[in-house]
């Protein structure tokens, strides 16, 4: 087993460079000698060593700068690196730490205290290793599990109704999901639904939910009457001790003859109606009704509202995870914050929703979003 792992002894001292080598290859490990920092280097990004032995104080690079290069470098993450000195200040030990030094062997070197230090190194180095396996094996899954939930969700529409979305799944995975379709030549049904927390947990759920609703599977159920959409939805996904998932959604049914919406919400973020009577004062309607979201308990009661759909208008459905972003000077998006920007893009560039979509990300102070984004604008006219 030995022989699998590649050490690299940085020191200038060809002394210390020969003692550590026999030590080290009477244990069968493979060990490849530097005698400068910049030298350590480059023959660690070469091979990927499981360890690193390194002096701290030599000419040129000295040993935390050489460990602040490898500890920075991502193919370098798992390998255990170890201060080879003479200092043995708990001030000097501190900077060793801060620069990421894993551990310490103090000079004059004891062959049974390195023997024992690099065996523990090692054990540590094969743990990383083999959690940062494990990793890359969940996020390809994840991965696997965004593009199945992307190649479920609908095309845009262009007729008789304009309706197109954005949908950004974060790296863990949430719980979003939506849909829309005719219910029969003059009813659209549209919802978008988020479940809980993170990850597959998070995903099955709403998949179930898209299925069962897309193919009408709830029998004697009213898929035109929004409220008893969702009591028939929280009395068939009911939380218990086998499962903590619950959802919000909100449910809309489009009557296109009479231009008029009908819609439930179960916690679920307002849709937001903007209607462009205007041209300079567009009119915000915030669509939301009472009720908790679904699963959470058992007797709950769902109510309907209304609207009319005046001409010139968009409706703008969406889960938090368009807004709870954290901004790059460390406050959080508002609710109001996003609903301004809907009203602002409608004056600049129509609503549109790549623009809206460009904007978030520019406020948003990570790489990726620590939620699923979903975004659905249908354009009425």
């Amino acid at each position: 087993m030995n022989s699998a792992f590649k050490i690299i002894v940085i020191d200038d001292d060809p002394a210390v460079q020969i003692l550590l080598t026999r030590m080290l290859e009477k244990q069968g490990y493979k060990v490849l000698v530097a005698n400068n920092g910049k030298d350590g280097i480059t023959k660690a990004i070469a091979c990927s060593p499981a360890l690193v032995i390194c002096d701290w104080i030599m000419p040129g690079l000295n040993g935390l700068e050489v460990c602040q290069r490898i500890k920075t470098d991502p193919q370098l993450s798992t390998t255990f690196f170890i201060l080879l000195t003479s200092l043995d200040s708990v001030a000097d030990r501190v900077k060793g730490l801060d620069a990421g030094a894993d551990d310490f062997i103090t000079k004059p070197i004891e062959q049974n205290e390195l023997q024992a230090r690099v065996r523990a190194g090692l054990r540590l180095h094969q743990l990383s290793k083999d959690l940062q396996t494990q990793k890359q094996i969940l996020e390809a899954e994840l991965a696997e599990a965004a593009e199945y939930v992307c190649s479920l969700l609908p095309m845009p529409m262009t007729h008789p109704l304009k309706i197109n979305y954005q949908f950004i799944p974060s790296r863990q995975l949430g719980g979003d999901c939506f849909d829309y379709y005719w219910l029969d030549s003059d009813y659209l049904a549209i919802y978008l639904l988020d479940t809980a927390g993170h990850g597959l947990r998070a995903t099955l759920p709403s998949i179930s939910v898209l299925n069962l609703l897309r193919s009408r599977a709830l029998a004697g159920l009213n898929y035109y009457q929004p409220s008893d959409v969702l009591q028939a939805l929280n009395n068939t996904f009911q939380m218990n001790y086998r499962n903590d998932k619950y959802f919000t959604i909100w449910y809309g049914v489009y009557n296109r003859v009479k231009r008029q919406l009908i819609y439930a919400s179960a916690g679920h973020p307002p849709a937001v109606l903007v209607s462009r009577n205007s041209p300079t004062n567009p009119k915000v309607k915030r669509l939301k009704t009472p009720g908790m979201p679904v699963g959470m308990f058992p007797e709950v009661k769902y109510v309907d509202d209304f609207c009319q759909i005046e001409e010139s208008s968009s409706l703008y459905i969406f889960s938090d995870g368009a807004y709870e972003i954290t901004k790059s000077d460390g406050t959080l998006w508002t609710l109001d914050a996003f609903i301004q920007m809907l009203v602002t893009s409608q004056l600049e560039y129509e609503g549109k929703l790549d623009h809206i979509l460009n904007d978030i990300i520019s406020l948003n102070s990570k790489e990726a979003f620590d939620d699923d984004l979903s975004m659905i604008q249908v354009e009425f006219d």
